[in-house]
């Protein structure tokens, strides 16, 4: 059969993230959206978790006028959906099912998996059982959906994403095996519980066994559901080489395809309009830098990040913070730098006290950061246990103090950056814009939303070769950094002007010298010119260009053919 003549009539993608903004997945499926729902208007559905019912959720609006006839006959079926629009560009369609009810009936739901799929189960806890549930919700719905509309005359695809939404897609091989499905790990649970318990992953990824690893982790559910789904799928895919190197260890399955994750420049603001949120993003962090620590910081300042999941090692915020400490004490810095940790922990709110200054500041701007600093000024929100929180503790132990003259300051912002936090105000992407520089140092990274966001808003960034994105951007830019010189200030090269984005080697052992080399990099980056750093800026948008979705679509198309071919032999085989 000739693949390339395949196209979906119909695509259902399936994620808990699905109007349910907690992690890199839903920057995937947000900003892919548009693209699609231009190719397929209203024939890409999404389908998520239903959370709100009862209160509104501000990226749903619900549309009692679409399909209200199915909706009805899905009700007679016990499944209780409500369908409406995603506010993200596009509008495309979703369905929020309820998954509660299917609890009752789990025993039955994972005997069945076992006899079907040999999922094991019988290990499940936390999340397993309620993500299994949504999924397996996710599944019937579609059933109910084809069923109802479509027939086997129409192409129809289902993209299950992590192991959170294999159940639906092995469900619907059984139920609807007309339905094409693909199956999208974004992170092995095998790498990401190795590395996140300090063991060496790379060197020793091929003496791990799969399995063995599950229990020895405790995640033999998971595991199994994730290798389950990717050898039964049509088409199983993941986000990056350096993943699909897990996937062959681990789950014991080689992708059939890598999907790098894009980005949609339309979230970037332009002109006047760029220049002016810029303006605004960098004042309210200096405003509530000198509120906290009782400074006097300006624009001179440079203004630098880290972020994503408070994922201590996996993300690098401890060689983060290293390097950070390092540069404290490196004579060749000859100017002031705000360093920023934005990674969500259990915090309690935001700071009364820092609220109170902020708005002494608002009345009299000029008064800015005079006055003494707060107790603790390295923290915008509280925490509810920070004797055990690893940032907290780390700068403790550094001896960061803030103090006006030292001249790195840490700023530590525990939360969510949704526009409502209590003390920035301004969502992540607004503030992002405020930002010099970023520093994405991570262990285990199977691509890396953050860099690539960062660069598609003009601001440089380093980031590691155990990232997706870094090794893209080294593919992409043929590693042209490494040939470079780079510009010297002060007797520091910095690299960043090459290509706006700097990728560090990083191995299982080589933490020490990856700090010297982030320290480096922000030393020589502070040394810059204007000229140079404008350089820069156009270099990191440049590159993020090259990342957009219109470019990585044709990479889902791949994957819908491959699946579609597979699903059409089995249903000639089964004739």
């Amino acid at each position: 059969m000739n693949q390339d003549n395949l196209l979906p009539d119909y695509i259902f993608e399936s994620s808990w993230e699905v109007c349910n903004k907690v992690g890199g997945i839903y920057t995937v499926l947000s900003t892919r959206a548009k693209t699609l729902q231009d190719a397929h208007p209203d024939h890409i559905i999404f389908i998520g978790p239903d959370f709100w019912q009862g209160k509104e959720n501000p990226l749903f609006v619900e549309d009692r006028s679409l399909w209200n006839s199915w909706r009805i006959q899905a009700a007679q079926e016990a499944l209780s959906v409500r369908i409406g629009r995603w506010q993200i560009p596009g509008r495309p369609i979703v369905i929020l099912v309820d998954f509660q009810p299917f609890f009752a009936h789990k025993n039955d739901i994972y005997g069945t998996l076992w006899t079907d799929y040999q999922v094991d189960s019988l290990h499940a806890y936390g999340d397993y059982d309620e993500a299994s549930m949504f999924s397996y919700a996710a599944g019937r719905v579609v059933e109910s959906f084809y069923q109802f509309f479509l027939d086997e005359s129409k192409r129809v695809i289902y993209q299950a994403h992590e192991w959170m939404t294999g159940l639906g897609a092995l469900y619907l091989r059984t139920h609807v095996p007309a339905i094409a499905t693909i199956f999208t790990t974004h992170a092995t649970t095998i790498g990401r519980s190795i590395a996140g318990n300090g063991k060496p992953l790379y060197d020793y990824l091929f003496a791990y066994n799969g399995n063995q690893m599950a229990e020895e982790l405790n995640v033999q559910s998971k595991h199994s559901i994730e290798r389950q789904s990717a050898h039964y799928v049509d088409c199983f895919t993941t986000v990056s080489d350096v993943t699909a190197r897990e996937c062959l260890e681990l789950l014991d399955k080689q992708p059939d395809l890598v999907l790098p994750n894009g980005f949609e420049m339309d979230f970037v603001p332009k002109g006047v309009t760029f220049v002016n949120r810029r303006r605004k993003a960098r004042q309210r962090i200096l405003d509530v830098a000198n509120a906290l620590m009782g400074t006097s910081l300006d624009d001179h300042t440079l203004i630098i990040s880290t972020s994503g999941r408070y994922e201590w090692k996996n993300k690098g915020i401890d060689v983060y913070l290293e390097a950070l400490n390092r540069t404290l004490h490196d004579e060749r810095l000859q100017r002031p730098v705000l360093a920023l940790v934005e990674v969500p922990a259990w915090q309690s709110g935001p700071r009364k006290d820092l609220q109170g200054k902020l708005e002494q500041v608002a009345l009299a701007p000029l008064a800015g950061g005079e006055g003494k600093a707060l107790p603790d000024p390295f923290i915008t929100h509280g925490l509810y246990e920070p004797g055990s929180d690893m940032v907290t503790q780390t700068l403790h132990r550094f001896g960061i103090t803030n103090h006006d003259s030292s001249r790195v300051k840490i700023m530590f912002v525990p939360c969510y950056l949704d526009g409502a936090d209590g003390i920035f105000n301004m969502p992540y992407y607004d503030l992002l814009l405020g930002l010099d520089m970023t520093v994405y140092p991570s262990y285990y990274e199977p691509w890396g939303y953050t860099p690539l966001e960062s660069v598609a808003f003009k601001v440089p960034c380093v980031t590691t070769t155990l990232a997706g994105f870094g090794l893209w951007a080294n593919e992409v830019t043929g590693d042209s950094r490494k040939a470079a010189d780079g510009r010297v200030g002060k007797g520091v090269p910095c690299h960043l002007d090459t290509d706006g984005v700097e990728v560090i080697q990083r191995s299982d052992y080589n933490f020490d010298e990856v700090a010297d080399r982030i320290r480096d990099e922000i030393i020589g980056f502070a040394a810059l010119p204007k000229k140079d750093v404008d350089v820069a800026r156009k270099a990191a948008a440049k590159l993020a260009e090259k990342a957009q979705w219109k470019y990585f679509i044709t990479y889902y198309y791949k994957a819908y053919q491959i699946a579609l071919a597979r699903a059409a032999e089995r249903m000639e085989a089964n004739q």
